[in-house]
């Protein structure tokens, strides 16, 4: 088997493993109960808690690798700085509208424009990832409202955001590497599984 081969086969299995985890009882992904421990280790839960949150983040940084040059860093940077501010407005207390479907609708968006292979210019492509940052963000500050330590609490959900936009920039360069045509399906593959895993999300 080729370098190729198996590179396009080790994505396929990533993917798949990526979106079956959303089929899987949504009580699989209850997020940490409010003012729980607070501090860092929540903080560094809470993201890789839901399989809408893990997604939509790993979405992001194959979004980032296709588009390449500055959206590389600028995508995961509009993303994090969107959901600081989301998170900020969760903690005060501040409601937004329809916080859940919003989230599991990042999924389906994001994994959509993976499969389509969007070329959206990179300012249209931050706007795009920090609108539904703004959600992801409020469901980690509603959830750490109650913490002793929200800053640290907050450090811990920055990180492992950060860590899953380092693994979608990752898995992005593995499939470009795979060549134009096996690129062209694995992109297919990646963001169809994705968009599947949050309409299922969506529907539960």
């Amino acid at each position: 088997m080729t370098g190729a081969r198996m590179r396009y086969h080790l994505t396929a299995r990533l993917a798949l493993a990526a979106s079956l985890t959303a089929l899987l009882p949504v009580s699989a992904f209850a997020h940490a109960g409010p003012g729980a421990q607070g501090g860092l280790a929540m903080g560094l839960a809470h993201p890789l808690s839901g399989a809408d949150h893990v997604l939509a983040m790993v979405a992001v940084g194959v979004l980032a690798a296709s588009l390449g040059g500055r959206a590389v860093l600028a995508l995961p940077a509009a993303f994090v700085g969107a959901m600081l501010l989301g998170a900020g407005l969760g903690a005060v207390g501040v409601a937004l509208p329809m916080v859940e479907p919003a989230i599991a609708l990042s999924v389906i968006v994001l994994g959509g424009a993976v499969a389509l292979g969007l070329r959206l210019p990179t300012a249209a492509a931050m706007g795009l990832v920090g609108l539904f940052a703004v959600a992801h963000g409020h469901a980690h500050g509603s959830e750490g409202a109650g913490a002793a330590a929200f800053l640290t609490y907050a450090a811990g959900f920055v990180a492992a955001t950060v860590a899953l936009h380092l693994a979608g920039i990752g898995l992005g360069r593995m499939i470009a590497r795979l060549g134009p045509d096996r690129a062209l399906h694995a992109r297919r593959l990646v963001g169809g599984l994705g968009a599947v895993a949050g309409a299922v999300l969506l529907a539960g």
